[in-house]
């Protein structure tokens, strides 16, 4: 199972959304193959930003090797599943899709808790440390129930 995460800089979501599948799949023994992406090429090659990779060490995990890539239409073919953390990136992406099979592959990351009251993964960005936090425990939350879903056949 190959799972791509997908935000606007690839700097800060996607790659948090990333390191916390790798984590959490590791702890449950689920196999999978992760990666992320940006809809831009702002920060193509760039680590993850440094807040990013902070609040992610504070609770034990290590994204610092991960490097921002800009998302293409081939990641359709290559991904089983592809997570976008905003509508906007969800538009994006779906542009580039050829058909129903390419677009039921992609879903926002928030459509994993519908009774969440934030139907989006702010980008924590021009923001202070908080946010960081804060997306960590959503995007947290959203990994769980996923994998859930994939332990239980859904």
């Amino acid at each position: 199972m190959k799972i791509l995460m997908v935000c606007l800089g690839n700097i800060c979501r996607s790659p948090m959304a990333e390191g916390l599948l790798r984590a959490r799949a590791a702890e449950r023994g689920v196999s999978l193959i992760t990666d992320s992406a940006g809809t831009s090429n702002y920060h193509v090659g760039e680590a993850p930003d440094l807040r990013a990779q902070a609040a992610m060490r504070r609770r034990g995990i290590d994204i610092s090797d991960l490097r921002g890539r800009q998302f293409n239409a081939k990641d359709f073919a290559a991904f089983d599943h592809i997570f976008v953390m905003d509508r906007s990136n969800l538009a994006n992406v779906l542009a580039l899709a050829e058909g129903p099979h390419q677009q039921a592959r992609v879903r926002l990351m928030m459509d994993m808790l519908p009774e969440a009251e934030l139907r989006e993964v702010p980008d924590p960005y021009f923001g202070g440390d908080d946010g960081f936090d804060a997306v960590f425990d959503q995007l947290d939350s959203a990994i769980h129930r996923f994998l859930d879903e994939l332990e239980h056949g859904r």
